[in-house]
């Protein structure tokens, strides 16, 4: 017996049993990390479509000079909605999806270590995507950017509700980020099981265990600058008023040393999935897997020290433009080591070009031109000559497609297995790999060039005889083809959801510890805590999970063995709660009266502390699993 045969008599639980089962109220209810990993992925994949709409809307304005399709203040409001769209409602809830699924399996851990915080974290993110879209129907939609710089974001020079809006739901999203950056935090140091300690823990776990710090460093300078344009723009206060001796650089200062740790918030976890990927398609341990550990870390490390590379024209003096572009070229280095680790495992190894590693190897070439183009920018007179154009779009671009989302597309068609107990197809898998790859290049390839050129960004229209006109026609038709790529992977969500082959536990012979349970995994994760005592528990004979492995090594040296069917002795989970929801509603109601009712605030501070408190003295009743 083969070991996938081995793995589909012993690890399929079905699609629609378990994980699945159980009707509306017990997904509102739910704290098991594992459907509120599938809530975020579904939420955020539906923030995801309508700003890439929002995107399309914006190539479709800009596919040929003085074009009127839009008009500047629409324009304006839809590249700001798709910027933060994509930043804080698409990107990082589409990390924290994988963050939420993956992090406890890989660990041996059973759930994670604040299960209704999790939720509430879920909850928060929803609610603050929900109350920014609820500027669309009241035609308030802010309109300063993702960055929304200051002045131009106060109240005299945008007045209404519009950045309002920006600032209040991006207050109520960061307390979610913050709850789950602490929860996973926490979760990794005391939750992992025996044996695995720090330098046994999967890639992609690491990349959590970096980011979730990031989170907890970089969100709260963020938060205290909304808060300081909130005072200013409702109060009256003067945190960023020139006239009054304040100074407006102070926000690009809170914003960009925010900014760009998330930058690597987003990141780093795509470069997490890719090192667990490869090595599982190469047959091969990840070559030099210290350093990527130390890489990674060094990474977050500099992350806080590059910050003001994204203000080289603000005017700070050649000395601190000096010290920021070399600290900006020196985080090429421990970023670069890790495409080369990641070259090295593929070297010599026994590649299978499934559709994970297709996407994998997609990155490791789109993300080497995105970062070659950043390394540009670290020259402050380069990037004064480039900055504001559609240069630096190519390169955020690169980074964060040919980056984040492609490292996320190799993670959703690594794991759909073991979410679902089912398989994607091959062929559509495929499809939607090459056309989004070349949709990809087509789209934002050609703004190096309009870049250069001095095709400048953010604005909504340019003139004829500037040579632009066909880099910008060629993006737009890049980007209509990006939209079509879609189509293939929800074909192919559809189709593995209604008939997809079984999975079994581990469809793909890879080495973690997700892999040792059924697919989808039992509520309880692990019927035995695994023990384990090397970093490659599954490619090596003699680990020992729990009360042993079932079954006989396969030639080759791969195990079969998977976790037993049942728990030997009962399991206690924590009980579904809707209080974490009570919460969430007091903490949205407080949101939305912030725009101009003390009453609507008043109320929702109370609903607020009775979720508190119910939460605080909700009897347990655990059973047993």
């Amino acid at each position: 017996m083969t070991a996938s045969e081995h793995a589909l008599d012993n690890g399929d639980a079905g699609v629609h049993e378990g994980l699945y089962a159980g009707g509306i109220w017990s997904w509102v209810t739910t704290v098991d990390h594992k459907r509120i990993g599938i809530l975020y992925f579904l939420t955020s994949l539906v923030f995801l479509l309508v700003a890439g709409v929002e995107g399309q809307l914006l190539r479709l304005q800009l596919a040929r000079p003085e074009n009127r399709f839009l008009d500047p203040d629409l324009y304006n409001q839809l590249f700001t909605m798709h910027g933060t769209t994509m930043v804080f409602f698409a990107g990082m809830p589409l990390i924290v999806a994988f963050f939420n699924f993956v992090v406890p399996l890989q660990i041996g851990a059973r759930d994670v270590a604040f299960p209704r915080l999790n939720a509430l974290s879920y909850w928060l993110f929803l609610f603050a995507g929900l109350f920014l879209y609820s500027s669309v129907p009241l035609r308030a939609m802010p309109d300063g950017g993702w960055f929304a710089y200051m002045p131009l974001t106060s109240s005299e020079y945008s007045p209404g509700l519009g950045m309002d809006f920006y600032v209040l739901s991006l207050l109520l999203a960061g307390i979610g980020t913050i709850a789950g950056g602490v929860n996973f935090f926490v979760t990794i140091l005391n939750m992992r099981a025996p044996g695995m300690r720090f330098m046994r823990l999967p890639l992609f776990t690491w990349m959590a265990l970096i980011v979730s710090v990031l989170i907890l460093l970089a969100f709260p300078p963020f938060t205290v600058g909304l808060v300081f344009m909130m005072f200013d723009r409702s109060f009256g206060t003067h945190f960023f008023d020139a006239a009054a001796g304040a100074d407006p650089v102070l926000w690009q200062h809170l914003f960009w040393v925010f900014g760009h740790p998330e930058v690597y918030i987003l990141i780093l976890p795509a470069f997490g999935v890719v090192s667990d990927v490869i090595p599982a398609f190469s047959r091969k341990s990840l070559f030099g897997y210290p350093v990527v550990v130390f890489s990674g870390i060094l990474i977050a490390f500099l992350g806080f020290g590059v910050w003001v590379h994204h203000m080289f024209s603000v005017g700070l003096g050649p000395v601190v433009n000096a010290v920021f572009g070399g600290a900006t070229m020196l985080i090429a280095i421990p970023t670069g080591i890790k495409i080369f680790n990641w070259i090295a495992t593929m070297w010599g190894g026994q590649i299978r070009f499934n559709t994970p590693m297709l996407f994998a190897i997609g990155l490791v070439g789109s993300f080497t031109i995105g970062g070659l183009s950043g390394v540009m920018h670290a020259s402050p007179p380069a990037d004064l000559q480039q900055t504001d154009t559609y240069f630096v779009v190519a390169h955020f671009h690169y980074v964060l497609i040919g980056g984040t989302v492609f490292g996320l597309f190799s993670g959703l068609y690594y794991w759909f297995p073991k979410a679902t107990g089912r398989m994607l197809s091959e062929a559509l898998g495929k499809a939607h790999f090459w056309l989004t790859f070349i949709a990809f290049n087509v789209t934002f390839f050609p703004m190096h060039f309009s870049g250069l050129l001095g095709m400048p960004r953010r604005t909504f229209t340019y003139a004829e005889g500037l040579g632009l006109d066909v880099f910008n026609l060629i993006s737009t038709i890049g980007a209509f083809m990006f939209t079509f790529a879609f189509i293939p992977l929800f074909l192919n969500l559809w189709r593995a959801w209604r008939k997809g082959e079984p999975a079994g536990a581990n469809p793909w012979d890879a080495p973690t510890l997700e892999w040792t349970v059924s697919s989808p995994p039992p509520h309880y994760n692990f019927a035995v805590i695994p023990t384990v005592d090397r970093r490659d528990p599954l490619w090596h004979p003699h680990i020992e999970v729990g009360l042993g492995w079932a079954g006989e090594v396969e030639p080759g040296g791969v195990s079969p063995r998977v976790q037993p069917k049942e728990p030997p002795e009962p399991v206690h989970m924590p009980d579904p709660s809707y209080w974490p929801l009570v919460m969430g509603i007091g903490m949205l109601v407080m949101t939305a009266g912030a725009l101009g009712s003390l009453g609507v605030v008043l109320l929702g501070l109370a609903v607020t502390m009775l979720g508190l408190f119910g939460w605080a003295f909700e009897p347990s009743e655990s059973g047993a699993h």
